[in-house]
């Protein structure tokens, strides 16, 4: 199925922003619930430090320095006193401060853990249909730059936006306590500051989001370019790979640039209506001061003054996170997405268990027999039944659709019974590999029935069904790790025994032992090191350990070449020998000897038969044999 670009989440807007920041709130409240409300007491009481201190500006002019001015005493003992007691104060709200910084990291850095982890938890419950129909590279996003927006907002914006919140609140309170006129005329300045920052951080949030969007595109398409670098270079597409990229590159820069435009004006724009706030509350302070008006001080003004500068601060402060915000809520709507996205639905209750005989009777059993059996609880009268896995498989009618209303596969009807090999033949796009994925349940069927020893396939559990099937696909994928390792996936607790007589079965320990450190040489980058039909045996090989009743070979042999083929066949053989075996090949001479050979043409079977009475008929499979055409 052809993989799509994934479909833009949502429109940056603040109206979805604030819903995205709820569900945040409750998914880091109910983990790191206790430790927020310490935080919060911190950042109270940091703020009530400083407040203080501000509020004994007026008396230390007021009731010490003027006092002492007059008096021209040089008696400092009260003044140190009070000035030890504010310093106190300040000490306990650098603490304060401190603390809830430290605790605001731990509940960030668990947060991001939490979220990584649940995210890939999730990631390996979806189906096959997600990763076929969005960009890796896109997905490799959100665990990247998305969550490292969340970072900067949790850790920094949130806090500051909770102290600037509550520092708002006291700073109003201690001016209208100092002086109601000035603090209306600063409550004015306050409200055209509010408007100029709902317009920039509109807009800046608008192109934040739109950023984030563009960012997965253009890791998408890096990845995918990194990807197909070869096919690029042999086909001298450079020129057209770096046009598309220069394309969603020129998309990513206009977005960020707007964002970045608008977000940068905010703290000049707001700083410069500070300075404007300031400036008249001094000259309107200062005439109420002088005049004595109210009972209005100097020392009032001063601390009415630094008040005044107070209250600018928090507020570019909060309009400054406003954009790390807006960022961080389009990286978590695209993080809760991927987390929304549905699993792969399993209503399977058939298991499968080792087994072995008793008295005639198949009996469930611990440990490894190399006897298999589905294992069948009846609800409805509370027992169970055992039925020996034997690897036959029939498609009924099968009728499958990649979307609603293109049927790509049209009245399948086959049957595979035990120790057969079946193949499948046919061009490109005619149902192949399609087939091979309803087997092993990546795709649900549209209509018709799939058994598998006589069970529905719908009520085996799709785990067990996997365990059941061994699967060698054409885009071979090695991990990072040693070459033992990359043989034992298909048996974890296998040993080094099993795994080099897995290898010998497929051909594999001849080369292996060439390498340099022979069944421990490291891996990387999906066996780069290795050539594409080493990386294959190494496959075969991952599928003979796991020793399954049924195999599916997916082109399990189209990057070997002629004279390897040869040496891997007879381990082929070997590997598929009592076991039901589906095929499928384009080098028609590997599968002569297959018992059944199915034809497929745009979705049905058109021929079937074994390879002499295919070639007797002179059809479909005799033309893409001998390469010659019939005239009908």
């Amino acid at each position: 199925m052809p993989r799509q670009q994934a479909a833009p989440r949502g429109k940056g807007s603040l109206k979805v922003n604030k819903h995205i920041m709820g569900r945040l709130a409750r998914y880091i409240f109910k983990m790191y619930g206790i430790h927020l409300i310490i935080v919060l007491v911190c950042i109270l009481a940091s703020v009530l430090c400083s407040l203080q201190g501000t509020m004994f500006m007026q008396n230390l002019i007021d009731d010490y320095i003027t006092p002492m001015v007059e008096a021209h005493s040089v008696d400092f003992g009260p003044l140190l006193a009070a000035i030890g007691r504010v310093a106190g104060f300040y000490a306990l709200g650098v603490v304060c401060a401190f603390l809830y910084n430290f605790i605001m990291a731990q509940v960030t850095q668990g947060t991001l853990r939490a979220l990584r982890d649940e995210m890939f938890v999730h990631m390996e419950e979806l189906p096959i249909r997600y990763f076929d129909t969005h960009q890796h590279g896109d997905i490799m996003s959100i665990y990247t730059n998305d969550i490292d927006a969340l970072r900067q907002m949790i850790s920094q914006s949130i806090p500051q936006m909770v102290n600037s919140g509550v520092t708002v609140i006291g700073v109003i309170v201690c001016m209208i306590r100092l002086s109601i006129p000035l603090t209306l005329v600063t409550l004015g300045m306050v409200a055209i500051m509010l408007l100029v920052t709902k317009f920039l951080a509109g807009n800046s949030g608008k192109y934040f989001g739109k950023q984030q969007r563009n960012l997965g595109r253009v890791n998408g398409n890096i990845e995918e370019m990194m990807n197909g670098q070869k096919v690029v270079k042999v086909f001298c597409h450079e020129e057209e790979a770096i046009e598309k990229f220069n394309a969603l590159n020129d998309e990513l820069f206009d977005s960020a640039y707007q964002a970045n435009m608008y977000s940068n004006m905010l703290g000049p724009a707001n700083a410069q209506i500070g300075n404007v706030s300031y400036v008249i509350v001094a000259v309107v302070g200062g005439i109420l001061a002088i005049g004595g008006f109210g009972g209005f001080t100097l020392g009032g003004l001063a601390s009415f003054l630094t008040f005044n500068k107070s209250l600018n601060m928090p507020i570019m402060q909060v309009s400054q996170q406003l954009n790390f915000i807006v960022m961080a809520m389009a990286g978590a709507e695209r993080v809760f997405g991927l987390l929304d996205e549905k699993p792969e639905d399993d209503e399977g209750y058939v298991t499968l268990v080792n087994a072995k005989e008793e008295n005639g009777q198949i009996v469930e059993t611990s440990e490894r027999t190399g006897m298999w059996a589905w294992k069948h609880y009846h609800q409805a009268d509370g027992t169970t039944s055992y039925v020996k896995l034997e690897g036959d498989v029939v498609f009924d009618d099968v009728d499958f659709a990649y979307e609603p209303g293109k049927t790509v596969l049209h009245n399948i009807k086959m049957f595979a019974t035990p120790g057969q090999k079946i193949a499948f033949v046919g061009a490109t796009g005619a149902g192949k590999t399609t087939i091979t994925n309803l087997i092993n349940r990546f795709y649900d069927i549209a209509d018709g029935k799939i058994r598998y020893d006589g069970i529905n396939i719908n009520k085996i559990k799709k785990d067990d069904l996997r365990h059941s099937l061994g699967i060698v696909l054409q885009d071979t994928h090695l991990f990072t790790g040693t070459v033992a390792d990359n043989i034992r996936y298909g048996k974890l607790d296998a040993t080094d025994e099993e795994v080099h007589a897995a290898a010998k079965l497929a051909n594999a320990d001849s080369f292996i032992h060439k390498l340099p450190n022979g069944y421990d040489t490291v891996l990387t980058g999906d066996g780069a090191n290795l050539s594409q039909g080493q990386r294959q045996l190494l496959a075969i090989a991952r599928a003979a350990i796991a020793d399954p009743p049924v195999l599916i070979l997916d082109e399990a042999t189209s990057s070997i070449d002629t004279r390897t083929e040869k040496i891997v066949q007879d381990g082929m053989d070997k590997l598929m020998a009592g076991r039901t075996t589906f095929v499928i090949a384009h080098r028609l001479s590997t599968i002569r000897n297959s018992d059944c050979i199915m034809v497929l043409d745009q979705g049905r079977i058109i021929e079937r038969g074994n390879h002499d009475e295919l070639i007797a008929e002179g059809g479909k499979y005799y033309q893409l044999y001998t390469g010659k055409i019939v005239n009908a």
